[in-house]
């Protein structure tokens, strides 16, 4: 018989987007294109299409403990990404688990609010990440707004620096939000000179653009590569799946993270 194949494994924690734009199943797409397999566990449930959220709810709690642990007790896992996380008590689910499995890459990405504005996270939920999940990350990545919230200031790096005290060993800040010619995307360290990663900027809002990143950057790690390098991969194959982006619904179009890529 012939031998079955492996590849590096990325547990995912997200929700779901029914509109497949954004969430799990962005992220699952993304990690798929990049080699690499996904491990996904549902948080929450949104009510959502290619234009805003309009609700949430999230999963049990005690059912993804459950999960997680039957997963760990069968799968390698070689990297960690987080998306919407659904409530505070799915944190503290999550960071236990961390405590039972150190060294396993976490890439986060803090959810806060729907590119149309409807709400993904609430005040619970964003404390408890501040307090308890951050410390834990290897990468954060947020974007301006979201860096702005989290940091409590308006001025990139003095709020980069506010999150890093959290404990986080670094924050690409995302600049998919901005008007430039070109997106740059901020890498934050600790005691280090930031770094800026470019790609020339599509016009137009793309729906789970974040998602796509922090996936594929997850998915670099999993497979080995250092923190430079699966950012700029990621950069690499975010601007690519946007370049091809898909008309799914009236609102933003969706990047299409199935279509072949190559480094």
């Amino acid at each position: 018989m012939k031998d079955l194949q492996t590849r590096p494994q990325v547990l995912v924690i997200s929700g779901l987007d029914p509109s497949g734009g954004a969430g799990i199943q962005a992220d699952i797409q993304a990690i798929t294109a990049l080699g690499c397999h996904p491990l996904p566990v549902l948080s929450c449930l949104t009510v959502q299409d290619t234009k805003n959220v309009y609700g949430a709810s999230s999963v049990d709690p005690d059912m993804i403990r459950q999960q997680l642990a039957k997963l760990a007790e069968d799968c390698p896992i070689h990297a960690i990404k987080t998306g919407a996380m659904g409530s505070a008590d799915i944190v503290d689910v999550l960071v236990e688990f961390l405590a039972d499995h150190p060294g396993v890459p976490l890439i986060t990405d803090p959810v806060i609010k729907a590119a149309g504005g409807g709400d993904l996270a609430d005040e619970a939920l964003i404390e408890r990440m501040k307090s308890r999940l951050f410390a834990h990350a290897e990468i954060l990545t947020p974007n301006g707004i979201e860096l702005e919230l989290l940091g409590n200031s308006s001025d990139p790096l003095q709020a980069a620096n506010n999150v890093l005290e959290t404990g986080c060993h670094s924050v690409i800040a995302t600049g998919g939000h901005g008007t430039g010619e070109q997106i740059i995307n901020t890498l934050y360290r600790s005691g280090r000179t930031p770094k800026e990663f470019k790609v020339d900027r599509v016009r137009g809002e793309h729906h789970g653009t974040g998602c796509t990143l922090a996936a594929s950057i997850a998915a670099g790690r999993a497979s080995g590569l250092k923190i430079s390098p699966s950012i700029g991969q990621a950069q690499n194959f975010v601007s690519h799946a946007i370049r091809n982006a898909l008309r799914v619904g009236k609102g933003q179009p969706v990047p299409d993270r199935g279509i072949q890529w190559e480094q």
